[in-house]
């Protein structure tokens, strides 16, 4: 995953996969998504993006799959396996 701010522009370019690009199209006036010939999503472009984000405060953390709880560990609900029969 890329992510590239344009200060010029006040661009913000979010790369999610780096493949090519099939389809573009406008979620608003300022926000446009790319997808890929398989329809998944690819690319996300946001003008605006000082108003739009809190950029100034933009943070970056990598969470490792070892550290998220297991859903038992979380005091929510159980589901009953004859639910999944």
């Amino acid at each position: 995953m890329t992510i590239q701010y344009f200060e010029d522009t006040d661009t913000l370019y979010i790369v999610l996969k780096n493949t090519d690009v099939a389809e573009t199209r406008d979620l608003d006036e300022n926000t446009l998504i790319e997808f890929d010939a398989k329809g998944s999503l690819v690319a996300m472009t946001i003008e605006h993006a000082r108003e739009r984000a809190e950029l100034p405060d933009f943070t970056f953390q990598r969470v490792a799959a070892a550290s998220t709880p297991a859903r038992r560990d979380l005091g929510g609900p159980r589901a009953s396996p004859r639910l999944f029969r």
